[in-house]
């Protein structure tokens, strides 16, 4: 399966930080941490992501490089939302699913104030 980036639409999203962000660990057992390709630390970001017009919330976890300095319970903005679709085999059966990947994500007080 090629991973190819799907843009995400945010205009009719609100997101809001459910979770500190975190280092992305590469191995849970030894501990290391996931860098990108200029060596920045990659954090991952629990996010609520509702639907402004129906009212549809998913929890969704975002990559993004560097400490992204948001805490929880605060409006954001994640900048270049993409999605990636994954697969694997695990124990005989497939699994798949999306993993969401930011250029940054932004508190919304912040933007406004710049």
């Amino acid at each position: 399966m090629r991973n190819i980036p799907i843009p995400v639409d945010t205009n009719r999203l609100s997101f809001v930080c459910v979770a500190v962000p975190r280092p992305r660990l590469v191995n849970k057992d030894t501990g290391e941490v996931k860098v990108d390709k200029q060596g920045h630390t990659v954090f991952q970001v629990g996010l609520s992501a509702a639907e402004i017009d129906s009212g549809r919330v998913e929890l969704i976890n975002v990559n993004v490089s560097g400490d992204p300095d948001v805490a929880v319970g605060q409006v954001v903005e994640p900048v270049g939302l993409v999605g990636f679709v994954w697969e694997q085999a695990r124990g005989g059966e497939m699994r798949w699913g999306i993993a969401y990947r930011a250029s940054s994500i932004r508190p919304i007080a912040e933007q406004a104030a710049a």
